[in-house]
């Protein structure tokens, strides 16, 4: 089981596996099973968002354990959220704010969650 970060430019935590983009996102959601995911929103002028990475869970059935939305756009959190929040299964913890730092440091030293 993996971590998932999605940005295209932030810098990967430690620990994480980096997705620069939707379609890499969708690549390794659909090919491995995730523990922990955390999703920007904005992902480049012109380019497939955060959004589109919830749709394809959603019509794929394909969730992480637990989903935070990490983006600098709040309309863009606040989407995510919502569409997640009424499509995920009861399993699937979901946060409308980025990974605390506590969390961070525990996947970096190789600690379980």
């Amino acid at each position: 089981m993996i971590h998932l970060y999605l940005d295209d430019y932030r810098p990967c935590p430690k620990g994480f596996v980096h997705a620069a983009n939707a379609s890499e996102c969708n690549l390794i959601l659909d090919e491995c099973e995730v523990d922990i995911l955390s999703l920007d929103y904005d992902l480049g002028w012109n380019a497939p968002t955060g959004l589109d990475v919830v749709r394809h869970m959603i019509g794929g059935s394909r969730y992480a354990r637990s989903i935070y939305l990490h983006s600098s756009s709040p309309l863009g959190r606040q989407k995510m959220y919502e569409l997640l929040y009424s499509h995920k299964p009861d399993y699937v913890k979901l946060y409308l704010h980025a990974m605390p730092p506590e969390l961070l440091m525990r996947i970096a030293a190789g600690q379980a969650k």
